[in-house]
């Protein structure tokens, strides 16, 4: 599993985003990083809006419920997120 925190009520996930690619999908892991692929231009937010809209979907969770606690100018960022998520994360994260 990639680099993941939990203090009190929150996960902490530490990702890799890569804007403009041919479609939005996860990509594996780099280090302890969850590798992700997003369509939208890293221009104006569209990037990092596509990425919370793309977790809330796969993670099932509400959209203010998401955000970017750092790196929103990086292609290294830090997702927080609901500890209600933890499960459908895991899912996500664990190796097949």
């Amino acid at each position: 599993m990639g680099s993941i925190r939990s203090p009190e009520d929150n996960i902490f996930l530490d990702i890799k985003v890569s804007p403009g690619a041919s479609k939005t999908e996860i990509a594996g892991m780099q280090g302890r990083r969850l590798r992700i692929r997003i369509a939208a231009a890293p221009q104006d937010g569209k990037a990092n809006n596509a990425l919370i809209a793309f977790m809330v979907k796969l993670l099932g969770c509400a959209k203010q419920d998401v955000s970017i606690s750092s790196g929103e100018k990086s292609h290294l960022k830090t997702l927080r997120l609901p500890s209600s998520c933890r499960a459908a994360l895991a899912r996500m994260t664990s190796p097949e």
